[in-house]
């Protein structure tokens, strides 16, 4: 299983941007996807996730200023980030947790490469 994010960027103060994470390979039912991200010196903190169900979930952080959605035929996720801060600043990692054909009940946990967003003047 792969997880291809892009979509990251230099953008101002404000703007805005969309990151998108496509999975692809073996996967039978793609549980839940979520977005993380890392800044320089910081731990790694989840954004938002949405399960197959469309449950959502976001960072305090973020609410009201991001959005997750996803397309389930085409095993994709996508973060709409709107009023973008310095403090976005961040490496963004997409993550699933989902089930193989063949692997079977436990759900397996696979992370993208990452994809840099930088919000400055």
């Amino acid at each position: 299983v792969q997880l291809q994010a892009s979509g990251g960027g230099l953008v101002q103060p404000g703007g805005s941007l969309r990151l998108s994470c496509a999975a692809s390979g073996n996967i039978f039912t793609l549980n839940e996807m979520a977005w993380y991200r890392q800044a320089p010196e910081k731990q790694r903190e989840l954004v938002a996730s949405i399960t197959i169900d469309g449950r959502i979930n976001y960072a305090d952080s973020v609410k009201g200023r991001f959005t997750i959605s996803r397309d389930n035929a085409k095993n994709t996720a996508f973060l709409q980030m709107d009023s973008l801060k310095a403090d976005d600043t961040a490496v963004y990692y997409c993550n699933a947790h989902l089930r193989g054909w063949g692997t079977g009940r436990d759900l397996l946990e696979y992370w993208g490469q990452g994809t840099l967003v930088t919000v400055s003047s």
